[in-house]
């Protein structure tokens, strides 16, 4: 991918998570972008109380996911690579 659809790409996924930032923040959390590949996958690294809360697969699902594929139609799947299994 290019540096500058690269670097467009990630500011427009950026964008979609400052939508649900405020609430993670909230509660202690943050979400941050670590890398979008070239098939479009973005991965997510859940920071701050947000990597150990059991609800975060639901914040996950509900609130990030949903906030990128809507606002950045070209990313195909988003994965958040430290995801805590609710219990």
């Amino acid at each position: 991918m290019e540096t500058l659809q690269a670097d467009s790409l990630k500011a427009r996924v950026e964008t979609a998570l400052n939508s649900i930032r405020p609430y993670l923040e909230a509660d202690g959390g943050n979400v941050a972008v670590k890398e979008i590949t070239d098939d479009m996958t973005v991965r997510l690294e859940l920071v701050g109380s947000c990597s150990s809360c059991p609800m975060s697969t639901m914040t996950f699902k509900a609130g990030l996911e949903e906030a990128i594929l809507k606002s950045v139609p070209e990313i195909k799947k988003v994965e958040a690579i430290n995801l805590t299994p609710a219990y």
